[in-house]
């Protein structure tokens, strides 16, 4: 249900949730859960459902259609999907929202399908991990999510200071714990993000499984990945419960080919001054396809890896000389 379903980027955020709202009813159901908060099902088969975490402004940022992101996936498929929509940086810890999920689980609503999928980015990736534990052996696809932001464990990340004010140790609230009910987890994040990295490694156990992905934060792994189609591939794999840690690993391999990745790679190989690591990228990427970008930093590489060659070997000339003519020594 929804093919081809589209909402105009002209519209206020006020019109766009009316037109989100009429979609939703006319094939489900569509809730305002707060006045920041909405949740918005398209029932289309038993066989998967797809629930995604998304802000308003990013789905009215980044979607071509103006739709969730679980429209422009499901649709196609002939899947169920279930969009939790927040316009607040709440990290969906409102208390209407865990009543909402509640109340799905006491409806056993997640028990009618045979495959459930939870899927978010940062905000939203704490999210999905967090409220997956309502329908045990559901898949999870997390980029970037924290893994709590309650003070007395995560006191050392310091970016969301508005956060102090909300309830991460009661229900729902703890990432790691929540997907240990999950069949498996699927962890992105970027290493060299500090804050990020430590809260993936808060993620343990055999059905966690961790990809590192050198992009930066939340927002630009997700972009890589929609634009690359990754998570609509992911999710296929993961709806014929074929996803393996090495099968994940196989399709992850697209990003060599994604040139926004690629300059966002060398860029960082440029930062630390690194021209023989440049110079490999480069290599590696232009076999590949050829980037103009790619070959101009190669051959400078190439230029200044020779002269530290010629510079080495020069003064290396000059040390045997000194060890074959001894200084004159003046009396």
């Amino acid at each position: 249900m929804g093919a081809g379903a589209t909402i105009s980027t002209d519209l206020s955020d006020k019109d766009w949730l009316a037109a989100l709202r009429a979609i939703g009813e006319a094939e489900g159901y569509f809730t305002e859960l707060t006045k920041d908060h909405s949740a918005v099902f398209i029932e289309d088969g038993h066989e998967v459902l797809f629930v995604a975490f998304e802000t308003l402004f990013g789905i009215r940022s980044v979607s071509d259609t103006g739709m969730p992101l679980a429209f422009d996936i499901c649709a196609s498929r002939g899947w169920s999907h279930l969009s939790l929509i927040t316009d607040a940086q709440d990290w969906f810890r409102d208390r209407s929202i865990w009543a909402y999920i509640d109340r799905l689980v006491d409806y056993g609503f997640f028990d009618d399908f045979d495959r459930v999928i939870f899927y978010g980015a940062g905000m939203c990736g704490y999210a999905a991990c967090t409220y997956s534990v309502a329908a045990p052996g559901a898949f999870v696809l997390a980029l970037a999510p924290q893994a709590t932001l309650a003070r007395d464990r995560a006191a050392w990340d310091t970016r969301f200071p508005s956060t102090k004010r909300l309830d991460f140790t009661t229900r729902y609230g703890y990432g790691p714990a929540m997907v240990e009910a999950a069949e498996a987890a699927y962890i992105l994040h970027d290493p060299d993000e500090a804050e990020d990295a430590m809260h993936a490694s808060l993620f343990q156990g055999a059905n966690v499984h961790h990809f590192p992905y050198r992009r930066g934060r939340a927002g630009a792994i997700e972009a890589d990945m929609r634009a690359m189609g990754l998570i609509a591939r992911i999710a296929d794999a993961a709806a014929r419960g074929g996803l393996t840690a090495a099968g994940f690993a196989r399709l992850m391999q697209a990003r060599k080919r994604h040139v926004p990745y690629l300059r966002a790679l060398l860029g960082r190989v440029l930062d630390e001054d690194r021209p023989a690591l440049t110079r490999k990228l480069c290599r590696a990427v232009l076999a590949e396809q050829a980037i103009p970008r790619f070959k101009h930093h190669l051959e400078a590489a190439e230029r200044r890896l020779s002269g530290a060659q010629e510079a080495s070997r020069g003064d290396r000339a000059h040390r045997e000389a000194e060890v074959r003519e001894p200084a004159v020594q003046l009396s």
